[in-house]
């Protein structure tokens, strides 16, 4: 394990001094790729739109018009199938980070800590399910509230974004242990924590990206100035989305609200991520550039 992520905050280091010989020709690698994990990750998205888009609706109207069951028992047969792959999926993220001997454990913390990205996993998971529980309950389900669980996620995800990077802005050391950073050290973009999570735990890089996923960061100034705008694109992105939503859902006719509540959070998603690998690829080959003249700093 990295010696620096288990003494002081201040030796977390952010920059790289251009004019040292040693310098090598690339910046530190990440040493991960997509291209051979695109089958995985194109079955796991197509269970999860499946999941949180396409059953709820399905059901709903299936039920509704094909069947002379009641409203709360439509509601409450939707609620109850709602989820299955993402809960499935939460616990076996839990797995992987507490099991003994776990190969994408955060850096320099206990494993009762889990990650960043579970715990807010498990906040959302909470609201949303405090909805469906709310909006099921009543003989007449409040259909309203239960199209609400996609722009409450991402309601979630975006405001601690957005919380984390005001806060680096307003130059605040972090007041608790985010993923491999420390409790008092620099505040990092919030994707940053995403990113790290994501790809050690779900994408299978391990515990080997998160200390590959910092030397990059403190290696490269580009790779830096790359994710803070990053963050504020999506953390923007999702408040826009996630109270425009909300907007809609509370005022059209009811029928769309709950269609419009589980699918424009998912298209949202789907149109911030092509645009997302775009700057990505553009952001790496100027980082690139700028390396191989040394202006990196």
């Amino acid at each position: 394990m990295p010696d620096h992520w288990t003494t002081a905050p201040s030796s977390l280091r952010e920059t790289v001094d251009p004019a040292d010989a040693s310098l090598p020709s690339k910046p530190p690698p990440l040493n991960y790729t997509l291209r051979t994990r695109k089958l995985r990750i194109l079955i796991f998205w197509t269970l999860i739109v499946l999941d949180w888009t396409i059953m709820p609706i399905a059901l709903h109207f299936g039920l509704s018009h094909g069947t002379n069951l009641s409203p709360n028992a439509i509601f409450s047969i939707v609620t109850a199938a709602l989820g299955g792959v993402s809960a499935v999926e939460y616990f076996l993220r839990f797995w992987r980070l507490w099991k003994q001997g776990s190969t994408c454990r955060v850096l320099g913390a206990r494993r009762a800590y889990l990650d960043w990205f579970h715990w807010t996993l498990s906040l959302a998971w909470v609201i949303v399910t405090i909805e469906l529980i709310f909006g099921t309950i009543p003989a007449n389900p409040r259909v309203r509230l239960l199209a609400m669980p996609l722009a409450s996620f991402v309601f979630v995800v975006s405001t601690e974004l957005l919380v984390i990077d005001v806060a680096r802005l307003l130059r605040v050391r972090s007041p608790v242990r985010i993923s491999s950073l420390p409790s008092g050290a620099p505040l990092r973009p919030g994707i940053y924590f995403v990113v790290e999570d994501v790809v050690a735990v779900d994408g299978g890089g391990g515990t080997e990206f998160r200390a590959d996923l910092n030397r990059r960061f403190e290696a490269s100034h580009v790779f830096r100035q790359m994710l803070h705008r990053l963050t504020f694109f999506w953390a923007m992105g999702g408040e826009v989305v996630a109270v425009l939503t909300t907007v809609l859902v509370f005022t059209i006719q009811r029928e769309a609200a709950y269609c419009v509540g589980w699918t424009v959070p998912f298209i949202w998603a789907g149109l911030w991520t092509l645009i997302t690998i775009m700057w990505v690829q553009r952001g790496v080959r100027e980082e690139q550039r700028q390396w191989s003249r040394k202006e990196s700093v």
